[in-house]
């Protein structure tokens, strides 16, 4: 009925990008962070060295992971490796400004599609989790009208507060179902991001779903790193 195994009884979702529309959000808070950085040390935009941040070094480097292992994950790609841990919080500190500027401004929705599937979930008895690397989890469930969903939620702040390690590591995950009370084989993880798959396959959950929201240009490296189906939206999983 829900696309699920049927030892399933948790879902734990991926929050950005798998519920809500605010990973658009959070990609254009990191080009102009990283832009800015890049052309500081390019001596501008028209440097010699100056290479901007794209869509797919989000994807690649950014997407899913605690705040500041992105920032050291990218700069690691272009070879940056002579920049301080004040610098590395700077740059990670200012990106969430920007977010958060946007999110107050009303740049959050819950994407429809992902509305339907939680609303036949809980009518079907299913357990809802989230399970972001997002320090403003609350406050996104919160703009989106999502909360109402959630039985539990570990975030950002979790991951830090109990030494967690981020995606890929299986570690928030594991988390979420403990705090759900189940094993991993009864939870499903459902993630819009190669690392967040990736640590649902080395968390040896249940049942993977991979949302592919490039039109399915992320859908192969999806099947790769460990998802078990892979949809352009949640609703896919329902009955038509």
């Amino acid at each position: 009925m829900l696309g699920l195994p049927d030892a399933i009884t948790v879902a734990l979702f991926d929050l950005d990008g798998v519920l809500t529309s605010t990973a658009v959000l959070h990609r254009k808070a990191w080009k102009t962070a990283f832009d800015a950085f890049l052309a500081d040390r390019a001596g501008g935009t028209d440097g010699p060295g100056f290479v901007e941040f794209t869509d797919q070094d989000y994807l690649d480097y950014v997407d899913g992971r605690p705040r500041e292992a992105g920032v050291r994950a990218f700069l690691a790609a272009r070879g940056i490796d002579d920049v301080s841990d004040e610098t590395v919080t700077a740059i990670g500190t200012g990106k969430n400004e920007m977010f958060l500027t946007a999110l107050h401004d009303g740049g959050v929705s819950a994407y429809p599609g992902s509305v339907r599937y939680l609303n036949a979930a809980r009518d079907a008895g299913l357990r809802i989790a989230v399970v972001t690397s997002s320090k403003n989890g609350a406050a996104v469930l919160d703009a989106a009208d999502l909360t109402q969903f959630v039985e539990a939620r570990v975030d950002g702040l979790d991951i830090v507060a109990k030494g967690l390690a981020g995606k890929p590591a299986p570690d928030s995950f594991l988390l979420g179902a403990e705090l759900m009370g189940v094993a991993p084989a009864q939870a499903a993880v459902v993630e819009d991001a190669i690392s967040g798959v990736q640590a649902a396959a080395a968390g040896k959950f249940g049942y993977v779903v991979a949302i592919d929201r490039h039109d399915g240009a992320q859908t192969e490296a999806m099947r790769a790193a460990g998802a078990d189906v892979v949809v352009g939206d949640l609703d896919e999983l329902l009955p038509a």
